[in-house]
């Protein structure tokens, strides 16, 4: 029977779980929103707009089905906006793709085709394309280290150090150390920011059909093979019957309503909601939901400050913030590679795929994800053929 409280061991657990899912990603929105063209106010509101919907998605999913249900924003698909090339008409063209992904992971809960469209793209070749994303961004500590080594450095170091005790705090550990840096270098000013809780700003989506292939529908595909369908499987593999088309309707809808305020893509949570659902967050699995509804409200008190935390970040060299999202992504990107060669059948469509997208190219307005998925869904489809 369902508490009218949480139990303690619940709101401890939602802590930790909601400074896991911001602090080891927040660099990575940031990232991603820039390389989309946000000014730094739209920046600050993405940001806001991103942890306010996975917490009050969190909040609502899990008290309605009683169901650790961890909801997230979109890492693998705000490291793709980082890699991705600024749209012609700028940050409301991204706004526009934005609403578009959400707006397809909503069909896909609503209607059973596309999910299952979705769910049929080969793993290997989602997790090669997650990967020749995530390549670029991981190569940035590197060249920080020989550009600016003692800003590099000391958050590598921290990271690698922090990694060996708790691989889940590694990176929260690493963003402490580079606040300390940054202060440090600051010398006599003042890094602090000039406000600590605004307003969301927000922007008027314009649509393309550039944006909507190059953006949306990669993001959309990555959200969906790397966060929503795993997410879902998480659960399951913890003895609990989520209803996968409800919960990607809902974080579709919690997508569109928080995309005109720069947030891009909100979904179902992997890793926080093993979290939320083993035996460490309650004894008792009919009270674990709690878990995911205190970090729903955790998520939501980082949003509020969030211009604070953009403010102070603006204040950091870019080879930093780069550190700082490269070394954050480098074990997704291990898993990623690991699951792309996982099937020795498929490792040259997953290889083709992986090299591609990480190129970068663009070819007739398609981005290197679209490219290199499509190369690669070739090579599959060709080789399965003969084989």
């Amino acid at each position: 029977m369902a508490r009218a409280f949480p139990p303690m061991q619940t709101i401890s657990t939602g802590l930790v779980v909601a400074v896991v899912g911001f602090f080891s990603s927040f660099p990575i929105v940031l990232q991603g929103l820039a390389a989309m063209g946000a000014s730094a106010a739209e920046s600050a509101s993405g940001l806001m707009m991103a942890a306010v919907a996975m917490g009050l998605a969190a909040i609502a999913l899990s008290l309605w089905f009683k169901q650790p249900i961890s909801v997230a924003w979109s890492t693998p698909g705000a490291a793709l906006l980082a890699v991705s090339a600024t749209p012609l008409d700028g940050f409301s063209d991204a706004v526009g793709a934005f609403l578009c992904a959400g707006a397809l992971t909503v069909l896909a809960g609503l209607w059973g085709p596309l999910g299952r469209l979705a769910a049929a793209i080969p793993i290997t070749l989602a997790q090669a394309m997650l990967g020749g994303v995530l390549l670029p961004l991981c190569i940035i500590p590197f060249q920080a280290a020989v550009a600016v080594p003692w800003q590099a450095l000391p958050v590598i170091l921290t990271w690698f150090i922090a990694g060996r005790v708790n691989r889940l705090f590694a990176v929260p550990a690493a963003v402490i150390a580079a606040a300390i840096v940054v202060v440090l270098n600051a010398g006599d000013s003042s890094v602090m920011p000039e406000h600590l809780v605004a307003a969301p700003v927000l922007t008027m989506p314009t649509f393309s059909v550039a944006s909507a292939i190059g953006i949306g529908i990669p993001l959309f595909i990555v959200t969906m093979a790397t966060q929503n369908i795993p997410g879902i499987a998480v659960m399951r593999s913890f003895g609990y019957a989520p209803r996968a088309g409800n919960l990607f309707s809902a974080v579709g809808g919690a997508s569109i309503l928080s995309a005109p305020f720069g947030a891009p893509a909100t979904c179902l949570a992997a890793i926080t909601a093993a979290m939320c659902s083993n035996e460490d967050s309650h004894p008792d699995p009919n009270q674990r939901y709690w878990s995911a509804v205190m970090a729903g409200g955790f998520y939501c008190l980082f949003g509020v400050f969030a211009v604070a935390i953009t403010g102070f970040a603006a204040h950091a060299d870019p080879l930093l913030m780069g550190t700082l999202t490269g070394i954050a992504l480098i074990g997704v990107m291990a898993n990623a590679t690991h699951a792309a060669l996982d099937v020795p059948a498929e490792r040259e469509a997953a290889i083709l795929t992986f090299a591609i997208t990480a190129s970068g190219i663009t070819v007739f307005g398609l981005g290197a994800a679209v490219l290199g998925l499509a190369a690669g869904g070739i090579a599959y489809a060709v080789a399965n053929r003969f084989r």
